[in-house]
């Protein structure tokens, strides 16, 4: 398990540049930048990869109307200073259409994050992100929370918070509101959680 990386006060088009030859030279790192902080995540463990496949097929299949989008680059926070790369997005076919590197985050239905176990994971994810999100305008945020052993939903952004955040233990029923409209069984989830 590597360590996630911060640096401060970075800007956007410095952050661009970083990310692209980052990518160019080491396709395995991820870079963000949420609220002018460099973040670097390693590339995700097998039972990540193994929830956001899930979840790939649960979203597919019952929401067909939206595609699911993995490691999508996306613009983020008020003004658009932000770059996120987050583990999944729901978002209609052709959104990215034409956008490039950083596409804008309007269709944008949903983002979802499932949590590494580096030691800044609960900021990262349950702070940093669903503020940046919120700002953003993202309707719905959906975590799966690996070192709590809980799924949130956080939704009903105000352009600075989420109203809504709902906790719920990994194995129970949980609600992903409109522009999703789903009730998720998280059962399946025990299996690479825990």
């Amino acid at each position: 398990m590597a360590a996630r990386r911060e640096h401060r006060d970075m800007g956007v088009e410095q952050f661009e540049a970083l990310a692209a030859d980052a990518e160019r030279l080491d396709g395995g790192a991820r870079y963000e930048l949420v609220h002018g902080k460099l973040g670097v995540k390693d590339v995700p463990d097998g039972d990540h990869g193994e929830i956001i496949a899930w979840l790939i097929e649960e979203f597919s299949r019952t929401r067909p109307r939206l595609r699911s989008y993995p490691e999508q680059q996306l613009k983020i926070e008020r003004y658009r200073n932000g770059r996120a790369r987050p583990d999944l997005l729901l978002a209609p076919p052709n959104s990215f259409k034409g956008q490039g590197d950083w596409p804008a985050p309007d269709p944008v239905a949903a983002v979802v994050e499932v949590t590494s176990f580096d030691r800044d994971a609960r900021q990262r994810d349950s702070v940093d992100k669903p503020r940046a999100y919120a700002e953003t305008g993202i309707p719905v945020y959906l975590v799966v929370d690996r070192i709590e052993d809980k799924v949130i939903v956080y939704s009903d952004p105000d352009g600075q918070a989420y109203r809504s955040v709902e906790r719920v233990p990994v194995g129970q029923q949980v609600h992903l509101p409109e522009p999703v409209s789903l009730t998720l069984d998280t059962e399946p989830l025990q299996e690479w959680i825990g």
